[in-house]
Order: structure tokens, then sequence, then C-alpha cells
């Protein structure tokens, strides 16, 4: 048998570095050392890195891609007076002035959960109609049942046939979550990346899924498998919507704000233990004071890790157990519902841990009955928690990475949770919180 040669590691090697410069109308590679910054060049903040050895050329490139996207409030998005849907999401003054000007119609696709075209579909007609606009409405059953590949193929055939400009007429979404969820993955999809508005309808939609940048549909029965990382143009925020949401709804979005008051913001705990039910019956309506602080804490965590590069997150707070379980019971759990259920048994494990004291774990739990949000399941189980945190490992670099509550509006990332805690945090979690619901606990 032959021997294999190794090359040596001291083979001789040269690393040089490129910027990219734009001449006429195209671009020319210069050595980064002979680019002045302060001359008029057009200099790309990308930059091409040579490397070459005896056996060959190694190029890298390095090309930072910035996505800028705008959160915004508004009121009454359905006033035809109110262009803020039409072209809320330009920013330059000099194109939203030829627009304007422009004799050319404004053309618009709109996909709306059909629950919510039932109560504005006459309005949104109204609207598109008294801004001339030349457009076409898609209702669909957006519901976590049908969230799925076959679902943004429909909408993507639709769009097709509708024939978009890909960069100059967006896509509209109206609804919850799950409307927002497969309309962005379908944008992402068609001609690689076709601009999208996101109108959350719903609360929870309205402090989650609408300020992020991420898109999916479920797949092999596991929630958000197929997906992208591609935010909207633009988010539109009207707390109008919220006012038709049935009252369990209102109590799902409430469990989102939840979670960013127990990982960051005690002052917005205070505010949901204290005026919950107030906030339940008048739905949010003249509270965006409330919002506003859930969504801040939202971006202050989402915008610096918008592609979640790094995995230490603290918005997966809730989200370690309860994708299992929402698929498992679907639909009989709202997304918000299962959240919930998940946070009030990671609080236990956090009293098992020290991280919380007795009393802070009674507010917590006291709060979400409060808001009207379960707090247990009999599905819930151990065999539920402990193959989903075996999951996340295969998913997260090898790491748990657990958020839990240290304290109120404070959280930390923890890998080394014991067993043992987490199956005493199960039965004390049982044995407290099943009774409520007229249940035992499974060994």
């Amino acid at each position: 048998m032959g021997k294999v040669n190794v090359a040596d590691k001291d083979t001789k090697k040269t690393k040089t570095e490129f910027c990219l410069v734009r001449v006429k109308g195209t671009w020319k590679r210069k050595l980064a050392k002979e680019v002045k910054k302060d001359t008029c060049e057009c200099v790309s903040a990308a930059k091409i890195y040579e490397n070459t050895t005896e056996t060959g050329t190694t190029w890298m490139v390095v090309s930072p891609i910035v996505f800028t996207y705008q959160v915004t409030e508004s009121q009454d998005l359905l006033d035809p007076a109110n262009n803020t849907l039409l072209l809320g999401h330009i920013t330059d003054a000099q194109q939203l002035e030829d627009i304007k000007k422009s004799n050319k119609p404004i053309k618009r696709f709109v996909v709306v959960d059909q629950e919510v075209y039932k109560i504005y579909g006459a309005k949104l007609t109204e609207y598109m109609e008294a801004n001339n606009v030349q457009f076409k409405i898609l209702a669909l059953p957006t519901t976590e049942e049908n969230k799925s590949m076959e679902m943004a193929l429909k909408i993507l055939e639709e769009v097709n046939s509708f024939s978009l400009d890909r960069r100059t007429e967006p896509i509209i979404a109206i609804g919850g979550g799950v409307c927002l969820d497969i309309v962005g993955l379908a944008a992402s999809l068609y001609r690689r990346r076709t601009p999208y508005i996101r109108v959350p309808t719903t609360l929870l939609s309205y402090v989650d899924a609408s300020v992020g940048a991420k898109t999916g549909v479920n797949f092999a029965n596991c929630k958000n498998k197929l997906g992208a990382y591609i935010p909207p143009v633009a988010a539109f925020l009207d707390l109008t919507f919220i006012q038709t949401v049935p009252r369990r709804h209102i109590s799902n979005g409430l469990a989102e704000m939840l979670k960013m008051a127990l990982m960051k913001h005690r002052g917005l705990f205070e505010l949901l233990e204290k005026h919950g039910r107030v906030l339940l019956d008048t739905k949010l309506q003249g509270a965006s004071h409330v919002t506003r602080i859930a969504i801040t804490t939202m971006l202050e965590e989402l915008a610096p890790n918008l592609w979640e590069d790094d995995l230490n997150r603290l918005v997966d707070f809730g989200h370690l157990i309860s994708p299992a379980l929402e698929m498992k019971v679907l639909p009989s759990l709202l997304h918000g519902e299962a959240v919930n259920i998940d946070m009030s048994y990671m609080v236990y494990v956090s009293k098992e841990s020290g991280l919380v004291t007795e009393e802070e774990k009674q507010r917590i739990i006291s709060c979400m009955v409060g808001l009207e949000l379960p707090v247990w399941h009999e599905d819930f189980t151990m065999e539920l928690i402990q193959r989903s945190l075996q999951d996340r490992l295969k998913h997260s670099g090898g790491l748990v990475r657990m958020p839990l509550p240290v304290g109120l509006g404070q959280a930390e990332i923890f890998n080394n949770t014991s067993c043992e805690i987490l199956h005493r945090a199960y039965e004390k979690w049982c044995d407290e919180l099943s009774i409520a619901s007229g249940n035992s606990c499974d060994p």
C-alpha cells in the first residue's frame, strides 16, 4: 500500500486583502492598502481575501448584509385618509414624492386571515378602492393546523398570477402570527426575496411575531421547522384591531408580554400583576404604553441577534418544551397558553435552583392566573420535558441554554440544571398546580 504525502504545515502561503471599488458601472477589486477612504471612490462594505498556497487559491468573501425595517404604531390603518398601509414603508423622501406625483396606480397583493376578513373585509376593500389601488385580496384559513408549505405555495401561485414588481410592490399580510409567518416565508421565496408588510390583528402577533425577522411553516409534525430569517420592510401596529379579538386571545398575547417582563422588565411585570384584569377587560385599548414596553424589550433582544447567531436567547424562555406540547395537543392550546405552561414549570425549576424565592414564585403564578392563563397541563409530562431538552441539545450546539428568571424582571442562561432539580421541580409543580385542574401527575 502506497504512502500518502501530507503537505508540510509550513507550506508557503500568501494572504491578500482586496476592497471592491465601483468603476464606471462595474466593481473592481483593489488592494485594500491602496484604497483611500478620503477619496470620492464608491467602496463596497464587502471584501475579498485571497489565500494562495502551492496547492491552489482560496477566496473568502466577507459581505455584510444589512436589513432595515421599521415597526410603526398607527391608528385607524383602514381609514382611507391614512396612507400608512400603502406608503408607510417608504423612507426615502424623494421616492415617496415621486410615487405621489406618478399617474401609475399603486398595486398591492393582500393576504388576510379569513376570520379577520369576515370582520374587516368590506372596510379593507373600501380602503383600496378609495385610494385607487389595483389589488387582490386572498382570504385564507391561516390556523396552526394549516401552517404548511402547501399553504405557502398556494399564496405563491396567486402572487405569481397577480404579477408583482418584486422591488416596489410589497405583499401585505393581515392577521395573527400564523398568517404573518406563512406570508413572510412565501415572500422570502418569491423571486428570492420580495418585500412584505406585516399588520398584526392579535395581541400575540402585535408584541411578538410582527417585530422580528423569523418566518416559517410547520413540517414533519414540528413547529416552524421550515423557515427563513427575512424581516418585513415594515410592521404596522394598530391597537384598534385588538378590540375585536376574543378574550382568550387577549390572554394568549399577554403570555408573551409576561415572558418579556419576567426576563427583562420588573416594571412591566408589576403592571401585569396589578392591572392584568383591566387589560383583559379593556382589550388593551388606551394601553399603548404597556405594549410599548413589551415591544421595546423584545427589539432589544432581537435586533443584535436577528439571525440567531448567538444561541443564548432570553426570548426562548417558555419555548423549550412548549413547541412539542403545542403540536401534541393541537388545536386545544393556543401558542401563548402553551408558552405559559412551559414558563410556569420553569419558574418551579428556578425556585428549586435557588434563583427565585417562594414569594416571587407565588407572585408569578398568581399573575399568570390573574391573566387567565393555564399554569399546568396533563400532557406536559416528564417524558415530554426530557425529550424536548434532548432535542434542544442537538440544535443548540450541545448546550441546553435554558433561560431562567433570577428574581423578578431579571434572567440568566443556564446549562447545568441537574436532572434531580428538573424532577423535583416537576413533582412540586404537579402537586401544587394540578389540583386546580382536577388531575393528578404522572410518576
